[in-house]
């Protein structure tokens, strides 16, 4: 029964892991996609526009 013990913690974690590795492909694409890439769109457009926006240095 000591090989029962041994091999319970491996083989969970393993269950564990292909679960997890699972629902990373399963949420990769699809509806979701489309609304993570117009947030990231957004940001970086804001990032563009926030840096060619020029500085009034003359401190007045």
């Amino acid at each position: 029964m000591e090989y029962v013990s041994a091999l319970v913690p491996p083989v969970v974690m393993a269950v564990f892991f292909i679960g997890l590795i699972v629902t990373i492909v399963k949420t990769q694409g699809g509806a979701n996609k489309a609304k993570e890439d117009a947030v990231v769109d957004a940001v970086l457009a804001r990032a563009e526009h926030t840096r060619q926006t020029p500085r009034d240095t003359t401190g007045a």
